[in-house]
């Protein structure tokens, strides 16, 4: 694990907007440049599509295997989205913070307000299209679902973008410029490494 290189109590950023938005290649870029953050593995039911890394991208497990870890309590937070099921494995989170890093957690807007609930104290961001004709082009980019499905994330993600007005920051990611998204992240995160409730809450004292 990184040692942190700012300042400060560590806090938690929730990432998160619509499908399609670019929130994997947002943060793969912030891994690469910025190494005082540790970027939560999300656990998921669904399939590994081409090119996704076990342990890197995502924990991939089977449905009884996740269930294991709801019924044990080792999720944060957990959700079924599509038809699979996502959760926030809790001991990276504090293993994290107890380390002094800032933590990032990527999930869909539906966790997010579960977790506003959970952790009040984080700092919300929600990543934006520049246009919904660009996001419903990057949806089409992937390749990966039927006409049908597609229709559904489209709807999905019009409704999603309504909200944005709840998050603390909204950060644009511009087509072609996914380097001024990652430095407007750490910016935000620069200027908010404040939250000592959260080591408090997570019993890291």
């Amino acid at each position: 694990m990184p040692k942190p290189a700012v300042s400060g109590q560590p806090i938690i950023l929730v990432l998160s907007g619509p499908s399609g938005v670019g929130k994997d290649a947002v943060l793969s870029r912030m891994r690469e440049l910025h190494k005082d953050f540790h970027f939560i593995v999300t656990a998921t039911t669904r399939m590994k599509r081409q090119g996704e890394t076990e342990g890197k991208d995502y924990i991939f497990l089977t449905r009884r295997s996740f269930e294991k870890i709801v019924e044990s309590g080792g999720f944060l937070e957990w959700a079924e989205v599509y038809g699979n099921l996502y959760g926030v494995p809790k001991e990276q989170v504090t293993k994290a913070l107890s380390s002094g890093l800032n933590v990032v957690i990527k999930i869909d807007v539906q966790g997010a307000r579960t977790l506003k609930r959970i952790a009040p104290e984080a700092l919300f961001l929600f990543l934006a299209p520049p246009s919904m004709e660009s996001l419903s082009s990057r949806l089409r980019q992937r390749m990966t679902e039927s006409p049908e499905a597609f229709a559904v994330r489209f709807s999905t993600a019009k409704n999603e973008m309504k909200e944005s007005i709840w998050f603390d920051h909204t950060i644009v990611n511009e087509d072609g410029n996914i380097d001024s998204a990652v430095e407007k992240l750490r910016g935000i995160a620069t200027t908010t490494r404040n939250a000592n409730v959260l080591v408090d809450y997570f019993s890291l004292s």
